[in-house]
């Protein structure tokens, strides 16, 4: 769950006056799972180095 205040940070973030609900609400998504992501690894201590995601990004752009 995302807090108001976080929620206001990231409306803030847009640069235009006017922003698409589409745009909000992938902006969201993509906090809240990334949010849940950090959380699992601070728990469980899964975490990956810098360079581990440099070559997982790397594979995935060929």
């Amino acid at each position: 769950m995302i807090s108001k205040e976080k929620l206001k940070q990231e409306i803030d973030k847009f640069p235009e006056n006017e922003i698409s609900i589409d745009e909000l609400v992938d902006r969201l998504i993509f906090i809240e799972k990334l949010e849940a992501r950090i959380k699992i690894s601070e728990e469980k201590g899964e975490t990956l180095s810098e360079e581990e995601v440099k070559a997982k990004i790397d594979s995935w752009s060929k």
